[in-house]
């Protein structure tokens, strides 16, 4: 073993690191025990320690005695001063004093900027007959967004329609959350002890045998409230990985089994495990009987799944299919840790239906060292709920929901649908959308698919506010007022996303820059005074409102309390009692408070996610029977009833996206667009579109990349470093060529959120955001069952050398002044398969 917990903490001089100390002077700093979360940032959140000097951020260090990440650092959070001071960085609101997107401003109060919304609200919402719903709040991903941002939308602006703009399909976590909610009633993550404060030491705690990376890169995303350094632990102490993934990763050298299937086909390998588990018998068969619901009619079903009817679709070696599903399913302790590119193909939620009954038929649920399920901590859940708590009854029935663009498909998620969205700023039904606001959020840089056609959605609306710590070029390109954010070493939040519960304190301040907090408590206050007043007056109300309650509604003069009935469509549930587990456990002794978490270090785990088995315990059950949180009770492994209420078929199938399908079988098209884009890789150096101001950064990672094949480069003539066109029906971008000689030569992998901080804002350029967007290669509208996935990482594209003796527009010149790659976007209809309308054609035509 090369990992020994246990000498870990023996070795700490923990004098030195002040432990029971939150906050002490050391060598001419003042040094804070706090926890990080974005902006800058990344999913997860790591103790850390704060070096300041007069009050600015100096330094940042691991912090050994923080249980969570055990002072490992990912460059992120090392170069966060970077970030935090920032030169360029907005120090106060901003109006726009020119066109859009010619960045001019001019410097207002936060009164004035906090009034002119208000004005605006009222003169052309309010009093035009129009209802909240006409206002979009839109959110990118961190920053506490399942906390804070639909809790402005519904409780400060009054509107049902929060969510991520242009991201068809929730493509990002829900197909996971919702198809292990649908099957098992929980959330299963791998189980790296991550449920105990001691740890690795916790007596209970046994290291996984195999754990299954499908799907990710841990070590550069760190995501979904998981690090990847603790899945490295594991592999010191023994365990062995087996790697599902187009490209060798670090994870698939070190495996002992990799499968390198097409990309969006991982359905099918899942189908093909199960196959081969349930006909050699290698479930375990006393878990199944005992918790498992439909086995028989699923073990029928996959019969017809063979390791050789995936290898034709996966391109991996049957013998490797079927090897590999014995090696998972024969450890005592098996776990699989997944990631995006389940969310990011059609059939996602059904595929993370099926694995998560992988972890199932095998007994791999909520024993040691497998995936465990796990919950909020201390019931502390504020969400999309929020929205649905505060937002006006009347108001909150016309949220654009799923079945406005989808009919037939039922609408079960807290966030407005994206394609919903995208139809009535497209076209005004089933109402307009008169007022944008975005929230930490770069979308046009980032996260919105389609991004020419999401600009051209967004460039008529009539009001625009961006909320950020950056002027990114979604605020150059729409913003009439920008109010600046404060970044994490500014802020007092607190954040759960599973457990610990964790404070961040701030250690400085940004000349007149808000928290998300304390922007919700003042907009709040000026647009919705009478609940604000009363319940949120000031950021210690609020503060202590999310330990209490999380944010559930609770009358104490009345003694009624409600909370949202969830997925279901039955609206507001009165309870009990409205108040969490943390403020029951603390609320005698005076602990509950904001203050008395970061003077215990800014961290609490729960009793809930340190426990194992806890369907044996009636833990998992609102009637606190034994069992598990489904309709049956049983883990249910065909979820007849929930995607059944959800208009799902509960019998998986795999399917390819409207591309794919056009690849594999039009041999022109396939020779007019030969490669299959994977779309979104990470690295160390980002998060989304974050930290391109930072110089260490970007002196690591200069430009964006495109990874091809040697034998691609070779055929291409293509060098190491040379800027190369990504090109579909939809539009172009390039990148620069990173030669990988172990890539695929049918595919290549090219890098999201890019934009260059350090180049010209104003338009036509944008900071270069989408000459470099391959987000201009992607479609809306195409989704998968229950409107659930989207094909983000698996379009098609042909590639060629950018050369100078072409004068051609920039993409970004043809966005922003062109008319765009496209002009014939019809509502609801992803694709343009010809390019008879494309912008060189219309410049043939001689037309602007």
């Amino acid at each position: 073993m090369l990992f020994d917990y246990q000498e870990f903490l023996g070795g700490i001089d923990r004098s030195a690191y002040h432990e029971g100390e939150w906050q002490w002077e050391e060598d001419g700093y003042t040094v804070t025990r706090t926890y990080t979360y974005s902006a800058p940032g990344c999913h997860t959140s790591c103790g850390v320690l704060m070096y300041t000097k007069d009050g600015k951020l100096e330094k940042v260090e691991g912090d050994p005695l923080d249980p969570c990440a055990n002072g490992r650092l990912c460059m992120r959070c090392l170069n966060l001063a970077e970030g935090v001071n920032y030169a360029d960085r907005p120090k106060y609101p901003l109006r726009r004093a020119g066109e859009r997107g010619e960045n001019k401003w001019e410097r207002i109060t936060w009164e004035e900027a906090l009034d002119e919304i208000a004005d605006w609200i009222r003169v052309n919402i309010d009093e035009a007959g129009l209802g909240r719903e006409s206002i979009f709040v839109n959110h990118g991903t961190g920053r506490n967004i399942s906390s804070w941002v639909p809790f402005l939308g519904g409780a400060c602006l009054g509107t049902p329609n929060i969510g991520a703009i242009g991201s068809s399909g929730y493509s990002c976590y829900l197909p996971r959350t919702c198809g292990t909610a649908a099957s098992i009633g929980d959330f299963p993550i791998v189980d790296a002890s991550e449920g105990h404060e001691d740890r690795y030491a916790n007596p209970e705690w046994h290291r996984p045998d195999v754990v299954v990376i499908w799907g990710c890169e841990p070590l550069k995303s760190n995501a979904d409230g998981y690090l990847g350094h603790w899945l490295v632990a594991c592999m010191q102490m023994g365990t062995e990985f087996i790697s599902i993934d187009p490209q060798l990763t670090w994870w698939g050298a070190h495996a002992a089994y990799w499968l390198p299937l097409r990309p969006a086909t991982d359905l099918a390998i899942a189908l093909a495990w199960l196959n081969v588990i349930t006909t050699e018998e290698l479930q375990d068969k006393e878990f199944v009987d005992c918790w498992c619901a439909y086995y028989d009619e699923l073990k029928e079903y996959v019969a017809q799944f063979t390791p050789e009817w995936a290898a034709e679709i996966c391109e991996v070696p049957a013998d490797v299919i079927r090897e590999s599903a014995r090696f998972y399913a024969n450890a005592e302790r098996g776990a699989i840790q997944w990631g995006l590119a389940f969310d990011t193909q059609n059939d996602s939620i059904q595929l993370c239906q099926t694995v998560s009954n992988l972890m199932s038929v095998c007994g791999n649920i909520d024993k040691p060292g497998t995936n465990i399920l796990v919950r909020n901590g201390f019931e502390i859940n504020p969400g999309y709920a929020t929205a649905q708590l505060y937002c006006p009854p009347e108001t909150f029935a016309k949220k654009l929901t799923v079945d406005v663009v989808h009919p037939g498909y039922v609408h079960f998620i807290g966030m407005a649908d994206c394609d919903a969205v995208n139809q009535a700023f497209e076209t005004g039904k089933p109402y307009p959308i008169k007022m944008f606001w975005s929230q930490g959020a770069n979308c046009i840089a980032c996260t919105a698919n389609a991004a020419p056609r999401v600009y051209k959605m967004l460039e008529n609306v009539e009001f625009c506010v961006v909320a950020d710590p950056y002027l990114t070029p979604t605020a150059i390109a729409f913003a009439d007022i920008f109010l600046p954010l404060k970044t994490t070493a500014e802020r007092d939040s607190m954040r759960v996303w599973w457990t610990p519960l964790r404070a961040m304190k701030s250690v400085s301040e940004w000349y007149e820059a808000k928290s998300d907090e304390e922007l919700i408590v003042a907009l709040g206050n000026k647009l919705n005074p009478e609940l604000f007043q009363k319940r949120w007056p000031t950021l210690e109300a609020l503060l202590q409102d999310y330990l209490d309650t999380g944010f559930n509604i609770y009358d104490p003069e009345t003694g009624k309390s409600y909370k949202s009935a969830g997925r279901s469509k039955a609206g507001m549930v009165e309870i009990e009692d409205a108040h969490t587990e943390y403020w029951k456990k603390h609320h005698a002794d005076g602990e509950c408070s904001f203050d008395a978490l970061v003077e215990k270090g800014c961290y609490e785990y729960d009793d809930l996610c340190d426990t194992y088995y806890k369907y044996e315990k009636g833990l998992l059950r609102p009637d606190g029977q034994v069992g598990f949180s489904t309709p049956s009770g049983r883990i249910e492994l065909v979820p007849f009833a929930t995607f059944g209420a959800w208009g799902i078929d509960p019998w998986p199938k795999h399917h390819e996206s409207i591309h794919t399908i056009k690849w594999l079988t039009d041999p022109e098209f396939k020779k007019e667009y030969p490669f299959i884009c994977v779309n979104g890789s990470r690295s160390y150096e980002f998060f989304h579109s974050e930290n391109r101001q930072q110089a260490t950064m970007r002196e690591f990672h200069p430009w964006p990349i495109v990874k091809i094949s040697t034998q691609t480069a070779e055929e291409y003539g293509i060098g190491e470093g040379e800027w190369i066109w990504l090109e579909n029906s939809e539009g172009r971008c390039r990148q620069k060529a990173h030669i990988d000689p172990t890539l695929n030569p049918n595919y290549v992998y090219a890098e999201h959120g890019w934009w260059f901080p350090e180049e010209e804002p104003a338009f036509p350029h944008l900071y270069g955001t989408f000459d470099v967007n391959i987000n201009n290669l992607t479609a809306s509208y195409e989704t998968g069952p229950g409107g659930i996935g989207c094909p983000f990482k698996s379009i098609v594209c042909k590639i060629y050398k950018c050369t100078d003796d072409v004068a051609e527009p920039a993409p970004g010149e043809v966005v922003t002044r062109l008319g765009g790659f496209r002009n014939d976007y019809v509502a609801g209809e992803p694709y343009a398969y010809g390019m008879e309308d494309s912008w060189q054609e219309r410049q043939k035509r001689g037309e602007e």
